[in-house]
């Protein structure tokens, strides 16, 4: 792109139009997850719908890809001499209750969307770590702590404001591009890019929730108690399990500080009588070191998990499961403990989260059971993180109960591969992606993501290997951490 045709970008755009080495661009560029370094061409700082519009328009003309970054969660492929669009500015979020919804601009994150709903008692599908963008977030399905009550939180999208890669903007609902609605509800950034959400809100000012901390020793019988729980708990009540060691740091609780533990994390929606009711097993199965369980308000929803929110590069990698048993836990637990140079959580499935919303989308493994993740200690950014191949090892030994995949948003990381994206979708689903990509983005303008190439371009995106994938995939999480997020955390 020439130096003039920045400048009519630049005066088209009310944010900041930069270039590599410009003043600002490494900060505009600046993300949670460092294990991509990105070198887009030009870097746009969208504050609104009109900026998307004169970025796409300018790409198509240009011949550059398109990328959009929030919080810079979950990225999977570099911007490499592309167009990167950054939504941070694009914050805004209107709530109207008698309406039960609110309206979330592209880079709202979660802990606003939280903020702004509960003076009216009401709550967003939040994720685990509310500093995580809300619409990049939505558009991979999204399972956050109230999923099995509520469904993902693609299931509660009313609306989407999205510039086609035409560079035209449009309003995408059931009745209006209901083929565009299905796809961008799980299939992600592949058809547009989203300027504008309206979600459900559901009626909700308060959980009960925290975390158990049992010895890492106790861990096979907690996590038998936890799977057995689980199959039979009501909807209300939300349950995973990480195991790992935790830092001999100051700020960590004296009980668990330098300690391998296998960490509860429980929520429910429901009275705290009949949430302990049902988790007793677990609390029998041994004694734990720590018990922060409480009823919060659902502001708090994010001290559940305490997922870390300081920029580091990560190394991890998920699995669904479509059944768990004690041959599973066996199996996590000759892999994992306190001398693995990785941490694994088991997150129960289940519940609404097996049920396709009144008007379906494309969210693909709602029939597991599980979903495992691991991650590498985090290492310092730039240094990369130890632990693949181990974390591999395991993911290969759980391949007899594997589900086929991992669930979108939870692939993330430079070793994310065609396969692995494709295996995130049944094929009945991908074959419909591919339809609706082939329909509203036959160049492939949109690449930047976890592709769905058009039909018959066997387009490979950039930053990616062709190779197959394995059973385990890279994934964009990290460790749960102990300390509270600091702020309000999808590529």
């Amino acid at each position: 792109m020439t130096a003039w045709t920045i400048g009519a970008l630049a005066r088209q755009v009310a944010g900041p139009v930069l270039r590599p080495g410009d003043d600002g661009c490494a900060g505009e560029l600046a993300g949670f997850d460092l294990a991509v370094d990105q070198r887009p061409a030009i870097v746009v700082g969208a504050t609104g719908p009109a900026d998307v519009i004169a970025a796409v328009r300018h790409a198509q003309e240009a011949g550059f890809a398109v990328g959009v970054q929030a919080t810079g969660h979950g990225i999977t492929v570099p911007a490499d001499d592309a167009l990167l669009i950054t939504t941070r500015r694009a914050d805004a979020v209107r709530v109207d209750p008698a309406d039960r919804s609110a309206w979330l601009g592209a880079g709202a994150i979660w802990s606003r969307v939280l903020h702004e709903a509960a003076p009216f008692g009401l709550a967003p599908l939040a994720g685990s770590a509310p500093a995580v963008g809300a619409v990049s977030y939505t558009l991979g399905g999204g399972l956050g702590v109230l999923g099995r009550r509520y469904g993902f939180s693609a299931d509660r999208v009313r609306r989407l404001d999205v510039v086609t890669a035409d560079g035209r903007p449009r309003q995408v609902s059931a009745d209006e591009h209901p083929d565009l609605f299905w796809a961008l509800r799980g299939g992600g950034g592949n058809f547009g890019v989203v300027t504008g959400m309206q979600v459900e809100l559901v009626e909700l000012s308060e959980l009960y929730g925290g975390g158990l901390f049992f010895p890492g020793e106790a861990a096979a019988g907690v996590l038998a108690a936890m799977l057995a729980v689980g199959c039979g708990a009501p909807d209300e009540i939300g349950l995973s399990a990480a195991l790992m060691v935790f830092p001999d740091l100051a700020t960590v609780p004296s009980a668990v500080r330098d300690r391998w533990c296998c960490h509860v994390r429980v929520s429910s929606t429901g009275s705290p009588g009949k949430c302990e009711q049902v988790i007793a097993p677990i609390r029998h199965a041994a004694t734990p070191l720590l018990d922060t369980l409480r009823t919060m308000p659902v502001t708090d929803l994010g001290t559940i998990h305490n997922d870390p929110t300081t920029p580091r590069a990560t190394n991890t990698r998920s699995l669904v499961l479509r059944t768990a048993d004690d041959d599973t836990v066996a199996t996590v637990l000759g892999h994992a403990g306190p001398g693995a140079p990785f941490g694994v959580e088991v997150r129960q499935l289940g519940g609404a989260l097996a049920r396709q919303p009144t008007v379906p989308n494309a969210v693909g493994h709602r029939h597991g059971a599980v979903t495992v993740y691991t991650t590498a200690y985090p290492a310092p950014a730039g240094s990369g993180a130890s632990g693949g191949a181990d974390e591999q090892a395991l993911l290969d030994d759980l391949a007899p109960w594997t589900d086929g995949g991992a669930l979108v948003n939870f692939l993330a990381g430079p070793h994310v591969t065609p396969t692995d994206v494709r295996t995130a979708y049944e094929p009945e689903i991908w074959a419909r992606l591919v339809q609706v990509k082939t329909r509203w983005d036959p160049d492939n303008v949109f690449r930047i993501n976890h592709n769905i190439p058009p039909a018959g371009t066997g387009t490979v995106s950039p930053g990616t290997t062709a190779q197959a994938g394995r059973a385990g995939v890279v994934v964009g999480h990290e460790l749960p951490a102990l300390a509270p997020h600091q702020e309000g955390p999808g590529a």
